[in-house]
């Protein structure tokens, strides 16, 4: 069996299964054997019955000396009962809604049993364990076993009952992606026993040594992803840029405010890049408000100035208006064409009408932008369609996405060609408001040049951030009342748009359409209260934003949909429901919203879980207003899953926690550099490369 090989060839799994599995990205016998476990149960410990104590866990063996089923008539509940005996005693065991037991489990066998054992009326028992039928290879009880990640249907039960044998199955001499050579320096398992041992370890120890070595591995491939691609860029040419320090200067005086020391910084860093004759790869981060629009429109103006075209590509099209008409203004004095193009909108702005903008069809807008007439183009993803061509591209721009591959740059530029017949790059400046841990920049952004703005503009005052509980919702409601009595707006965010069918039970998540019907009619009837998410139409979303924008809206209830970007200066009030559900680095985005202009600004947390971990994240947030510590905090208290950008990677949760381990980091990196400067191509290595192109494929670099 072919680790390539599709689930229909594995026995006892149906359709069924095989949709069930899809659910969980299982399509592949390779998938389900990297499915690993999330913890385990150590029922390796045999205890005596005459041992066993009521309220804990234990796994016994014993002879059935009885089973039977009895129907309840007023819960119409089906139990089985059954009473096993060893050399010590006999103990009696229930299950619930099992009656297809009684056929399976036959008097005098000799069975496992682990669970907790509970006191009724008829003394101590086991309720509802774990069991299995004995012998010296058992799957379910008397060993360490695996517990999986689940879904509808599939069961941890299950899924040890299908991988064990798949795993009997392994050959001896299994091809694995790591060199012999690497495995012995770093002292790890081989691949087929690190499989074994992650499944059904002999030990708990042993199931560690297996979590590093896949963890060592997924870190590795990233390592060599993110240096070839630094490889691969100083192979390749881009128009060198001259340092415009007239331009600067003009640029800087024009401004109604003060550029920060950071972003004075971070500009001067980026325009010394554009110099260069190798494309810039750089990721510019800031803090929510701290002014990274203004350093991007410096570096358009430079490339601009020296007569080439820019690019500036959104996630969103709210985002990406927002760019266009603040891009616009800061431009407008140095008579820039900026154009706008997104999934339903194509306008520019004229340097001979720079306070107003022209609609355009667009093949029009396609046809100016080839020709090299537009000299800044911002959208959304639509620039990266295959008919969107620059006259003569020299820098893209992204917001919140932070790789862009060579090849995605070549194809946007329509004459690429040098008089050497070198293909010319686009420089790239990736922008994101996600504080990104340092572990987690060097390890996934590792082929950008990081440079930060870690100071906000001077005057903003501090917003003040609280955590409502339930009895202080009334509260809450009547401050924020009086904020909008006072002329100020407020945004209230809700983790879904709408209730979804099998979601837990007994969990209450907020949802857009329910608050907005909740708040309009019942807590605020007097005020303006609209609502916004993503699966509006567009026209209809831009509709509200400018109404929010212009004050004709008093609260907005939406959902993630303004974490990035929006900018709404009167906005005074952030109200997060179901705060508990956003990430802190997401939280601080939301936060970011607010406090934009001069008036005093809050953030109230709502939350009805009474976990500690959700305290102690919520309160830090309470604490900190530096995006950067809050994002070592999380990174810490929740993990690396939650940060822009990190779970497309498709990486298993047990290495994405190792990103927190700085020195298996640095040891996965230096060792792929080593075998990079052996091997820059990995030609010796066929299944190291193709390892990296599946990963490639992943990012959809090329």
């Amino acid at each position: 069996m072919r680790f390539s090989d599709s689930l229909s060839t594995v026995p006892n799994i149906g359709e069924t299964y095989e949709k069930r599995l899809k659910k969980l990205g299982i399509t592949t016998v390779r998938d389900l054997l990297f499915h690993f476990p999330s913890t385990y149960h150590d029922l390796s410990q045999i205890t005596s019955i005459a041992e066993i104590k009521e309220g804990r866990n234990y796994c016994v063996v014993g002879k059935i000396l009885d089973i039977q089923n009895v129907q309840t008539f007023k819960k119409r509940m089906n139990i089985t009962s059954a009473i096993i005996e060893d050399k010590t005693g006999n103990i009696k065991i229930v299950w619930f809604n099992q009656p297809y037991l009684i056929t399976a489990l036959k008097k005098g066998t000799n069975i496992y049993v682990a669970g907790k054992v509970t006191r009724g009326k008829n003394g101590v028992s086991f309720s509802s364990p774990s069991y299995e039928k004995f012998s010296e290879e058992s799957t379910h009880t008397g060993r360490i076993i695996p517990v999986y990640p689940e879904t509808i249907g599939v069961s941890s039960r299950w899924l040890r009952y299908i991988i064990k044998p798949l795993l009997d199955k392994l050959p001896k001499d299994i091809e694995d992606a790591l060199p012999k050579d690497i495995l012995q320096e770093r002292n790890l398992m081989p691949l087929l026993e690190a499989l074994l041992q992650i499944h059904f370890p002999d030990s708990l120890a042993r199931a560690e040594l297996a979590k590093k070595r896949f963890a060592f591995e997924e870190l590795f491939y990233i390592s060599l992803f993110v240096l070839t691609e630094r490889k691969k860029l100083a192979t390749v040419k881009a128009v060198s840029i001259p340092f415009p320090e007239t331009s600067m200067q003009k640029f800087t005086k024009a401004l109604s405010f003060q550029l920060t020391g950071a972003q004075k910084k971070a500009a001067w860093y980026i325009l010394k890049d554009l110099e260069k004759p190798r494309p810039m790869n750089r990721l510019l981060q800031g803090d929510v408000g701290s002014g990274k629009t203004v350093v991007a429109a410096m570096a358009a103006l430079s490339v601009v100035k020296a007569g080439y075209q820019a690019a500036f590509m959104a996630p969103t099209e709210i985002l990406a208006q927002q760019h266009f008409k603040t891009v616009g203004q800061i431009l407008a004095p140095f008579k820039v064409t900026v154009g706008l193009l997104t999934g339903k909108t194509d306008r520019f702005i004229s340097p001979k009408l720079p306070n107003d903008y022209i609609e355009i069809s667009r093949e029009k807008l396609l046809d100016r932008a080839k020709k090299g007439d537009i000299d800044l183009l911002i959208g959304t993803h639509a620039l990266i369609q295959d008919k969107v061509k620059f006259g003569n591209l020299a820098l893209l721009i992204v917001d919140e996405q932070h790789r862009f591959g060579v090849k995605q740059r070549a194809k946007l530029v329509h004459n690429p060609s040098t008089s050497s017949g070198q293909t010319l790059i686009p420089h790239l400046l990736s922008m994101t408001a996600t504080p990104i841990p340092r572990t987690l920049a060097l390890t996934l952004y590792g082929d950008l040049d990081l440079v930060l703005i870690d100071e906000l503009p001077k005057g903003r005052k501090k917003i003040e951030t609280k955590i409502i509980r339930p009895t202080e919702r009334q509260k809450a409601y009547e401050f924020i009342h009086q904020q909008v009595d006072k002329g100020r707006q407020v945004f209230v965010i809700c983790p879904r748009i709408e209730k979804t069918e099998g979601a837990p039970s007994g969990i209450e998540m907020k949802t857009v359409k329910e608050e907005h019907e909740k708040l309009s009619k019942k807590v605020f009837p007097d005020l303006q209260v609209q609502m916004l998410h993503g699966k509006m139409a567009q026209k209809e979303k831009e509709e509200i934003m400018r109404k929010f924008k212009y004050g004709r809206i008093d609260i907005l209830v939406s959902t993630s949909v303004v974490e990035v970007g929006v900018d709404i200066p009167n906005a005074s009030v952030m109200m997060i429901e179901g705060a508990d559900r956003f990430g802190l680095a997401q939280l601080h985005q939301f936060r970011g919203r607010v406090g934009r202009a001069e008036h005093q600004s809050y953030c109230f947390l709502f939350t009805e879980s009474p976990s500690a971990t959700t305290r102690q994240r919520l309160a830090a947030l309470v604490k900190s207003e530096n995006g950067f510590v809050l994002a070592e905090k999380d990174l810490k208290i929740r993990g690396p899953g939650d940060f822009a950008g990190v779970k497309q990677w498709g990486i298993p949760d047990f290495a994405m926690e190792q990103l927190c381990n700085l020195e298996l980091v640095q040891e996965s990196r230096e060792t792929a550099k080593q075998l990079l400067d052996k091997d820059l191509t990995l030609k010796n290595y066929p299944l190291l490369a193709t390892q990296i192109q599946s990963l490639r494929e992943k990012l959809h670099l090329e």
